[in-house]
């Protein structure tokens, strides 16, 4: 095994292969992803899952990994939950593993770097099987936002207050929108255009039953808010979606953050979601997707324009193309105004892009989206036949991530 570590080593150091080669290579410590399913993202506070608390969304998928993955639990390591809003994520993930049944042998742990958690969860199981600390491992995204957000309740101490960047990480992400949109002209105009598109995208996707290989039917109940009956429903359906949406109606939307500015609206943001979505990691003895990522750190004031730094850094390591090497690309739509800013700015073709919708139609649960669109873009290589995806988001507090992953499903 250590001389095939340094022999892959002394491949990817080989200076005569182009970038596109050595990370379609297939070598003996790739890290694999052998499967990717998620639930339904459902509208937060009045959705499907609007009364399913974080731990049985969980649960619920765990026990769909078990079902599909024809793993045998017993030989997965570790499982790792990218959670964004619950205090309580790391209690939780491990009693949903134990009820889920995995063994009392298999670690757990939680990991938080606000809307890449799901990304970094990846990470953490990937780089674990890379070391050799583990063989097999699980990776979780997932997010109940339906319980509330994750604002501070106070800010600061007065000490960390005065150096401003600091401070401008009390910032509201509204009001981060709106600074991208005004310090990089990013119209309303264009805002809502972008929107629309996703919309329409997204419906085009449902309508086609695109991601039926990636959503797994979760049976769970639902509380009438006038009566409170309960009743057992079956979630097999994105419920962000909504079909017909036009840039006609998005513009007539009035601004969601008017302390701030009048560019974004609830229409050409991000929508507030639940959902989970899962990752399984074993040592790879079969086609693989191989996985690099890269972060970098912006100003929070304009911490949506993130993907616009972190992509360039993980590209150029790898001396990969963006316009000739990738396939694919899932870029977070937090915003239109940061979504927009990244295709101008990168020169981005809109076709590879978020082919079936982003955030703005589909939602974006925080700690699920970074494995979100891990799933999603995968699922669209599969169907296009392609071979190089490129995952990236901004974060809270001026953060980006990016990812890459090769599809050897053709």
């Amino acid at each position: 095994m250590a001389t095939e570590r340094l022999n892959s080593i002394l491949n990817h150091l080989t200076p005569t292969k182009s970038g596109l080669s050595t990370i379609t290579q297939q070598n003996p410590d790739d890290v694999v992803i052998t499967l990717a399913i998620r639930t339904p993202l459902t509208k937060g506070f009045k959705g499907g899952f609007k009364d399913s608390p974080l731990d049985f969304i969980v649960y619920s998928l765990l026990k769909e990994v078990v079902n599909k993955s024809n793993l045998d639990p017993q030989l997965v390591e570790d499982i790792c939950l990218g959670n964004v809003s619950d205090p309580k994520a790391a209690y939780i993930i491990r009693a949903a593993s134990l009820a889920a049944g995995f063994p009392n042998t298999t670690a757990a742990s939680s990991v938080n770097r606000f809307c890449s958690s799901g990304l970094k969860a990846v990470q953490d199981i990937a780089n674990q099987i890379t070391t050799g600390s583990i063989e097999c491992g699980l990776a979780i995204g997932a997010e109940h936002m339906s319980a509330g957000g994750d604002r501070l309740a106070q800010p600061f101490h007065e000490a960390i207050l005065k150096t401003q960047e600091a401070a401008d990480c009390m910032q509201p992400m509204g009001q981060t929108s709106e600074n991208v949109g005004k310090d990089f002209d990013i119209s309303r105009e264009a805002q809502d255009r972008f929107a629309a598109e996703s919309y329409r995208r997204a419906e085009v996707a449902q309508k086609a039953g695109w991601f039926d290989d990636e959503i797994v039917p979760i049976k769970t109940k639902v509380k009438d808010p006038k009566s409170g009956e309960e009743k057992e429903v079956t979630l097999s359906n994105d419920e962000g979606p909504r079909w017909g949406t036009t840039f006609e109606s998005l513009s007539k939307i009035r601004p969601a953050f008017p302390d701030y500015g009048d560019r974004s609206t609830g229409g050409n943001s991000s929508q507030v979601t639940d959902g989970a979505l899962n990752s399984a990691h074993p040592q790879p003895t079969h086609p693989r997707q191989i996985r690099r990522r890269n972060r970098h750190r912006r100003r929070p004031r304009i911490m949506g324009i993130g993907p616009s730094l972190a992509i360039p850094k993980l590209l150029g390591k790898f001396s990969l193309n963006l316009a000739t090497d990738i396939d694919i690309i899932e870029l977070n739509e937090a915003f239109a105004s940061m979504a927009v800013y990244c295709i101008n700015t990168l020169g981005i073709d809109p076709a590879k892009m978020n082919v079936r919708g982003g955030a703005i139609a589909l939602g974006h649960p925080l700690g699920a989206t970074g494995a979100r669109q891990i799933c999603t873009g995968l699922s669209e290589c599969r169907r296009q036949k392609k071979r190089v995806l490129l995952t990236s988001m901004c974060i809270g507090t001026g953060q980006g991530m990016a990812g890459l992953f090769v599809n050897e499903q053709l």
